[in-house]
């Protein structure tokens, strides 16, 4: 029986505690606290969020690595939260109604920031009208 190289044996460690810090994140930066669903499709639906928010998290975790150094996934979360997008509802004269989703425009620093992680917003989309008594959402 051979003796295992060092690198064999570190591997499996190293995965260890990259599952490890996943499951902190989880408790800790992404507040994921116990949830009592009933349903089997809730607990489905809250694993599933959880874990998209997760690779949200490791994403931009891995994206700062090599292009913002200093910057946590929750820091750039932060600085990005200032951007918010809306809905502006006008009425037309003929009894429609307009809705125009627009999101605010970052601030030169977020705009930088972006810029570092290789990130761009989409285009504002298009006005939608709709009839009179449809809600556009």
């Amino acid at each position: 029986m051979q003796a295992a190289s060092p690198e064999t044996v570190w591997e499996p460690y190293l995965l260890l505690t990259r599952r490890e810090q996943a499951f902190k994140d989880l408790k800790g930066s992404l507040s994921i606290r116990p949830i009592w669903h009933q349903l089997e499709k809730r607990i489905e639906a809250h694993i599933f969020v959880s874990f998209l928010a997760f690779c949200l998290h490791t994403t931009l975790r891995n994206l700062a690595r090599g292009r913002a150094a200093g910057l946590t996934s929750g820091a750039i979360l932060e600085k990005m939260s200032n951007i918010q997008i809306i809905d502006v509802h006008l009425p037309t004269t003929d009894v429609r109604h307009m809705v125009m989703s627009r999101y605010t425009q970052p601030e030169k620093d977020v705009s930088f920031l972006l810029a570092q992680l290789g990130l761009s917003l989409p285009e504002q989309p298009p006005p939608k009208v709709y009839a009179s008594g449809q809600i556009g959402l």
